[in-house]
């Protein structure tokens, strides 16, 4: 009978600490440890989010990538690849295919400076519900379609998947599906790097999230204290809602040129 107790006070005692491990395990949100990629004699060395996609560089070393999205709008075009170009930067860009279809001498002009251009979905679709990101709101082949069609509007400007496979989800919002179906398809996931607020440049006044380019510059260089933006990915919009008048990219080159002072590289 002794023995019969203690066995089922083990057994309860055993349920209730995988109870607790699953409460007290790292939120979905966080960054896990970086993961080291050998190619060659070279090393990489990259931070992971929970689903997979890479969310920062190397954090012992103080370099940022520049990310660049468009969807709607490209009123920053001229004044970002300026800046890229006076501060010898390459850029990350990913378009829409709305974008590219819409804004094809923008286009033309990024790929003509040497960055880099990636897909960002054809219409900017919205891959999981905001309040239950597990719960897809397409399905595989339409997914796969839009994914086609907008490889197929960066084709004119010699772009192609089996070279340019690295894939920012529109609104860099997806789950563990989406992780898993780019993955099948040879794309490498990415997102800006937790915690950062300089994708917020697309918010207007009236947002309840707004962030003024000022407190954004602002923001990004105590967070670039003692290291902090290590291996960041910075995400800006190529362009943003004529209601914003404090446009992001305006106080970009004052940013890029305090980062350099505290000794980043881009």
């Amino acid at each position: 009978m002794v023995n019969k107790s203690i066995s089922f006070f083990g057994l309860l005692l055993a349920v209730l600490v995988i109870v607790v491990l699953q409460f007290c395990r790292t939120p979905p949100t966080s960054e896990r440890p970086p993961v080291v990629l050998r190619s060659g004699d070279t090393l990489f060395h990259y931070t992971t989010d929970a689903w997979g996609a890479i969310v920062r560089g190397d954090t012992t070393q103080s370099k940022i990538r520049l990310l660049f999205t468009g969807h709607d709008f490209a009123d920053g075009t001229d004044s970002i690849l300026h800046l890229l170009q006076q501060y010898h930067i390459k850029g990350y860009f990913f378009f829409t295919g709305d974008f590219i279809r819409n804004f094809p001498t923008e286009v033309q002009a990024v790929v003509n400076g040497g960055h880099y251009v990636g897909c960002h979905s054809d219409h900017h679709l919205l891959y999981a519900s905001w309040e239950k990101r597990d719960s897809l709101l397409i399905n595989q082949a339409s997914w796969q379609a839009d994914l086609d069609s907008n490889y197929a509007a960066l084709l004119p400007f010699g772009i192609h998947k089996a070279s340019n496979s690295v894939f920012m989800a529109p609104y860099e919002w997806y789950n563990q599906t989406i992780a898993n179906w780019c993955h099948a398809e040879g794309l490498t996931l990415i997102n800006f790097t937790p915690g950062l607020i300089t994708q917020a440049d697309y918010t207007v006044p009236l947002d309840k999230n707004y962030r003024s380019s000022v407190e954004i510059v602002g923001r990004t260089l105590q967070q670039a204290q003692n290291g902090g933006l290590n291996g960041a990915f910075m995400l800006i919009h190529i362009g943003s809602s004529p209601a914003r008048t404090n446009k992001l990219y305006w106080n970009l080159g004052t940013m890029i040129e305090e980062l350099q002072r505290m000794g980043y590289r881009f």
